[in-house]
């Protein structure tokens, strides 16, 4: 595939020397609802980057009943924003996706605990119930357990999984002592919802040893022999990560242009302010390209988990000859 592909970027290199772009269509879908953890992506269409670029792009929102990978596979999208871990999954089960940027550096997945519960250690999980989110967000969480020695089928040894739903009710209601939260959005559910920063215990993936990439850009492998498809995804990468900057140095705005862009009259720009600040800590550090050690880090722990999540090494599930030309 590497000779193919440097190849694809040399005759993508040489049509934008040579030839002044149309606006080209280009769609990305995103992994989750309209919301400042893909502030980039508007800010760089609001800003006028993508069209500077010669692009018309198209961003589509995500949701509970969407798949990304299956959306990619079917045709319905270029590009898509999607955990590593789910990535490789899909890569081993037929859908060969490939890594091309990597906008964000850190992990903001945590386990989000009450302290009522007995929990102040991970030694204190056994025996609990905990919230879990599935659809390919499972992975990290199912490494972490086997990693910890922990089954999780239940039992005063093991913990009790509970599918949750993308709220963070569980910790309320009684259900599970703890809950699947994000940095910069489930986290602040909980304490909007009035438990206070002191009658709750975190454990930040990062903190663990068991951080994996999230938010990552995948095409499909077969597009990047297509040498007008990696002309425009070079394009589109080069216009977003602009937009990701602009976006960790305005933040109230680049909140704005998020708000702008919801259709769902849900969010807030308070809301949007502080997720897009919490956001802006997790991009900090990254120009784009993957760091190998940070996909390394992401493998070995997906690994270490048995089975559930890969069952060896991927090859080829990631590429720099796209940020190589984007970002030079």
């Amino acid at each position: 595939m590497k000779k193919v592909l440097i190849a694809a970027i040399a005759v993508a290199t040489s049509l934008t020397a040579t030839v002044a772009q149309a606006q080209d269509a280009f769609t990305i879908q995103l992994k989750w609802v309209t919301q400042s953890q893909f502030a980039g992506y508007y800010v760089a269409k609001d800003k006028g980057f993508y069209e500077a670029a010669g692009l018309d792009v198209t961003i589509k929102p995500g949701g509970p009943d969407i798949a990304p990978p299956q959306i990619l596979a079917g045709g319905g999208a270029d590009i898509l924003v999607e955990w590593m871990p789910a990535a490789l999954s899909a890569r081993e089960k037929g859908l060969p996706l490939v890594n091309v940027a990597q906008p964000f550096k850190s992990s903001g997945m945590m386990l989000t605990c009450r302290r009522d519960s007995g929990i102040s250690s991970t030694a204190d999980l056994a025996g609990k119930t905990l919230g879990v989110w599935f659809f390919g967000n499972e992975f990290p969480f199912l490494s972490w357990m086997q990693q910890l020695g922990l089954g999780t089928d239940g039992g005063d040894n093991g913990v009790t999984v509970l599918q949750q739903g993308f709220n963070v009710d569980p910790i309320f209601n009684g259900q599970a002592d703890c809950v699947s939260t994000m940095t910069y959005n489930e986290y602040w559910q909980v304490i909007d919802g009035g438990l206070a920063a002191e009658d709750l215990i975190v454990f930040k993936y990062e903190d663990q040893g068991v951080a994996t990439l999230e938010d990552g850009l995948y095409v499909h492998e077969d597009n990047l022999a297509d040498a007008a498809f990696v002309d425009r995804l070079t394009r589109f990468i080069a216009a977003s990560m602009e937009g990701w900057k602009y976006a960790e140095a305005n933040v109230e705005e680049a909140a704005e242009i998020v708000l702008d862009n919801d259709d769902s009259g849900t969010a807030t720009f308070e809301d949007q302010v502080r997720m897009m600040g919490e956001i802006a800590k997790l991009t900090a550090g990254s120009n784009g390209a993957l760091d190998p050690a940070d996909y390394d880090r992401t493998v070995a722990t997906l690994l270490a988990g048995g089975d559930a999540v890969i069952s060896g090494a991927p090859s080829g599930a990631w590429t720099h000859a796209i940020t190589d030309a984007a970002l030079q």
